[in-house]
């Protein structure tokens, strides 16, 4: 199934315009549930109704704000991107790692995954054991809500990882507290803890692995998840938790997956047919109508004509400084196929951050098939995206492993780390994961190589800045770029800048939370 959002009815989705437009603060009224009549027990009625609120949760996430807001987190603060039109509040200020928590950029992010928590903790209350009991499910209809309620459960878990790993100590509305009172505030270990018991609580009444509909997690998802936070718990916790990554790892590994043929292939209009690698996804199809989303990032690549996109020219939004080029063996495909820069009319150097011609750009994200062949819109626009986000999928399992194993995890080895590296070199070098073309040897393996890995097999789907952190070169001198802390050789900046601040507008409106806790 191409999208779990198609099947979303007008009843549903109204749901989410009268509970949004609602939303005027980020947790004071974000606490709050919905008040319309849509939610109440006619809603509910029929697991029908309960499937209907669940997709609601995923189109907030897909065709609301998010995604490209959390991309903006994620890549301005690095070498992967420079913004051209300082826009979605102020993005440039990220590349210069010079931040305040007045910065309106700060907030849409923070707003957006609380806004999904949100929903989350009023779906988890509505498909409670007693609701269920009460509104008569039984048998396979009681069985499909709690499986639903596990669903809503995970997307509340990735919401808050994602809060953990971008503001560190945020507030925590919960399904108990909800239309209360204003959230406390908790300590990252804490909702590392959290986020780790709701994962494993979840797993059983997950579906299987890759059986579930496409969009919708299952038990990988819930691994992947954990393998994230397993390797980043460092950071979050000062523990370090590698084993735990590689078991995680592991059972997704097990589980079946396999790496697709074709690099080119993962971020086209049809990937949904890359259900070999692909384990769980945000999902797009351009009878939806959004500018956030996989559309920001095809349109959002600077120089990128039509003929080439597969959608409309570009926005010029965003372009690579310098090192990321550097780290391939060539600035095009005849090496590693992974290097799929846009060079036409782009300059290599990024000597004006705000000139869109300053930078390699990218084809990476293109609204093709797999042959080529255009998708058609059915939309009055004429330009909007088909292509699925991958959250997550197998190449970062391969390279969690890779690196945890490096980093001292047991459970894994270094022998079995190199081949699975030398599958994703043999896809971008040869169209082959079995290829020997592309291949290191042992010695090259180190926890340096894994990061570039990492800057050439996952750039631009949101990763870096948290893989940066992770290597505390972020903030620090060890590692500059073009505009790092403003300047135009890169400079290091102060090490609060691995997080972001709790935006101001909700210290004001939520007397619970405290900006030294959270920065």
């Amino acid at each position: 199934m191409k999208n779990i959002i198609n099947k979303i009815n007008s009843r549903a989705l109204l749901v989410i315009v009268v509970f949004v437009l609602g939303l005027n603060s980020c947790t004071k009224d974000l606490d709050k549930t919905p008040t319309n009549g849509i939610t109440s027990d006619a809603q509910y009625s029929t697991a029908d109704g309960y499937k209907q609120s669940l997709v609601s949760i995923y189109s907030n996430l897909a065709y609301g704000d998010f995604l490209r807001y959390y991309w903006d987190m994620q890549e301005y603060p690095t070498d992967e991107a420079v913004s051209t039109w300082n826009d979605d509040g102020g993005v440039a200020t990220y590349h210069q790692l010079a931040w305040s928590a007045d910065l309106p950029a700060l907030a849409y992010t923070y707003k957006s995954a609380l806004t999904t928590i949100t929903y989350c903790n009023n779906y988890i209350n509505e498909s409670s054991e007693g609701n269920i009991a009460k509104r008569g499910f039984t048998g396979n209809d009681a069985t499909a809500i709690q499986q639903y309620r596990a669903e809503a459960r995970y997307l509340r878990a990735y919401c808050f990882w994602v809060l953990m790993d971008c503001y560190g100590n945020p507030p925590f509305p919960t399904e108990a507290s909800l239309g209360t009172t204003n959230p406390e505030q908790i300590q990252r270990k804490d909702l590392f803890k959290f986020i780790e018991t709701e994962l494993k609580e979840i797993e059983p009444l997950l579906a299987d692995s890759r059986t579930n509909e496409w969009g919708r997690p299952d038990k990988a998802a819930a691994w992947a998840l954990l393998s994230r936070m397993y390797l980043n718990a460092e950071v979050y916790t000062s523990e370090a938790r590698f084993t735990d990554a590689i078991t995680y790892c592991n059972k997704i590994i097990n589980a079946g997956y396999s790496l697709e043929s074709h690099y080119k292939w993962l971020m086209l209009g049809d990937n949904n047919l890359n259900t070999n690698e692909f384990i769980f996804t945000i999902n797009y199809n351009n009878t939806n109508q959004t500018w956030v989303g996989t559309n920001f990032m095809t349109l959002g690549a600077a120089g990128v004509p039509a003929s080439v996109n597969g959608v409309s020219d570009s926005w010029n939004e965003f372009r690579f400084t310098q090192q990321i080029p550097a780290i391939f063996p060539s600035a095009d495909t005849t090496k590693d196929k992974r290097a799929q820069f846009y060079k036409t009319g782009q300059d290599l150097i990024v000597k004006d951050v705000s000139k869109s011609t300053d930078g390699y750009s990218s084809f990476k994200y293109r609204n093709v098939k797999r042959d080529g062949s255009a998708i058609i819109q059915n939309n009055s626009f004429g330009n909007l995206s088909d292509i699925d986000f991958p959250v997550f999928r197998l190449a970062e399992i391969y390279l969690t492993y890779a690196e945890a194993v490096l980093k001292g995890g047991e459970g894994g080895s270094p022998a079995t780390a190199l081949g699975y590296i030398n599958q994703l070199r043999g896809r971008a070098y040869a169209n082959n994961p079995s290829s020997s073309v592309g291949n290191i040897t042992i010695d090259k393996l180190t926890a340096d190589f894994i990061l570039d890995e990492r800057g050439r097999e996952l750039y631009w789907e949101a990763q870096r800045r948290t893989d940066l952190v992770r290597y505390n070169k972020l903030t620090t001198g060890t590692y500059l770029w073009a505009w790092k802390g403003g300047t135009i050789a890169g400079t290091g900046v102060e090490s609060k800048y691995n997080l972001f601040p709790i935006p101001t507008s909700d210290l004001l409106a939520n007397p619970n939370l405290d900006q030294l806790l959270g920065f």
